[in-house]
């Protein structure tokens, strides 16, 4: 997991304070990297525990982890945006892939870079230097295909 320290040095470097809410919104965001949150998710998980803390401050929070290169934004076509902490080790937004279910929502991260090949002949053939690229493969989850199948198998009996 990201350290809050992390936080606090890019902060820091980027003429910005360390807040409780910058901290409490890093954290969640770092605690649950691999679940791609909605500043409403994020609210959900912290309201309980900080009351004070409204949405409005989540937003702004995001949007100015956004413009210092601690979080990407995401659209995956659901209606809102969803926000990705990004590594400490890369000096740039790089992204890796990912897998969208239609029937469930739910979102797969592909980890590898599926995509440096190419990147390479695009390069060469347009003379087109690339800096980045957003991939989203839409389709149906293996447990919403079993789920059909499963309901299918169970209507025809």
């Amino acid at each position: 997991m990201i350290n809050v320290e992390y936080l606090k040095d890019i902060l820091g470097e980027k003429g910005f304070k360390m807040t409780t809410q910058r901290r409490v919104v890093f954290e969640i965001l770092a605690e649950k990297v691999d679940e791609h949150l909605s500043p409403e998710e994020i609210y959900e998980l912290i309201k309980d525990k900080y009351p004070e803390m409204g949405l409005a401050t989540i937003y702004r929070t995001l949007q100015l982890f956004e413009e210092i290169g601690l979080v990407y934004k995401l659209n995956f076509d659901d209606g809102c945006y969803r926000y990705e902490i990004l590594s400490p080790n890369s000096n740039e937004v790089h992204q890796h892939h990912h897998l969208i279910c239609k029937k469930c929502g739910k979102i797969i991260e592909v980890k590898e870079d599926l995509m440096n090949s190419l990147e390479e002949i695009i390069e060469k053939q347009y003379n087109f230097e690339i800096k980045n690229h957003m991939v989203k493969f839409t389709g149906i989850c293996s447990q919403c295909r079993n789920k059909e199948n499963n309901d299918g198998n169970r209507k025809e009996t």
